[in-house]
């Protein structure tokens, strides 16, 4: 089985991301003392929540108190359909997905409303589009596994519906072959914002 690399990498405190070599890093605080690293692609989402940039003269930034809407189902297929009003699914629609590819659909709804999304919109900027795997895992609670991959790194996120934090980053490595099969069945893609789209037929 091939080895992981073992290197020191420095790890952006917004989106858990080890970062690429030559990435730079800027340095936030909350409370104006203790400072820690964010990537580049995590900095607007910082000053939004009204962090503090190292060696800004000014005061942080209050955060936006607006509630941020979620993606509705009609996003996932067709981006251009979307409106703020719009709700997260599309009941009727949903009824007609089988279990398994309602959890492809859900879970690339709340994958795309993380900071993850950015990172990988980001990241895709420079290694060019990744392979995309949406798998829903069987068990009593469900849980789906996104896995994006490129030809010299993957990053596998964990989405969990009735967690206090449903997306997290779970694993991350540098071989594809480090990946099991069934999470190498490429069955989604990722468009230039790091939205990921489930690869299913249109009702």
């Amino acid at each position: 089985m091939p080895q992981t690399r073992n290197v020191a990498a420095t790890t952006c405190a917004i989106c858990e991301r080890t970062l690429l070599v030559g990435e730079r890093t800027v340095r936030y605080s909350l409370d104006g003392h203790d400072f820690v690293d964010v990537c580049p692609l995590c900095q607007d989402i910082a000053a939004e929540q009204g962090w503090l940039k190292e060696g800004s003269p000014t005061s942080p930034t209050v955060a936006d108190d607006r509630p941020r809407k979620r993606l509705s189902l009609s996003a996932i297929f067709d981006p251009r359909r979307t409106t703020p009003e719009e709700t997260l699914v599309d009941e009727p629609i949903l009824r007609r997905l089988s279990e398994p590819e309602r959890a492809m659909v859900e879970a690339a709804d709340l994958f795309n409303a993380s900071p993850y999304r950015r990172s990988v919109g980001g990241i895709a900027k420079s290694l060019g589009a990744p392979h995309v795997s949406v798998v829903p895992l069987s068990g009593v609670n469900t849980e789906v596994v996104v896995t994006i991959a490129w030809d010299i790194s993957w990053y596998q996120y964990r989405v969990l519906f009735d967690s206090a934090q449903p997306v997290r980053l779970a694993e991350r490595g540098y071989e594809v072959e480090e990946l099991e099969p069934s999470f190498r069945a490429w069955n989604a893609r990722v468009e230039r914002d790091g939205r990921v789209v489930p690869e299913i037929a249109r009702l």
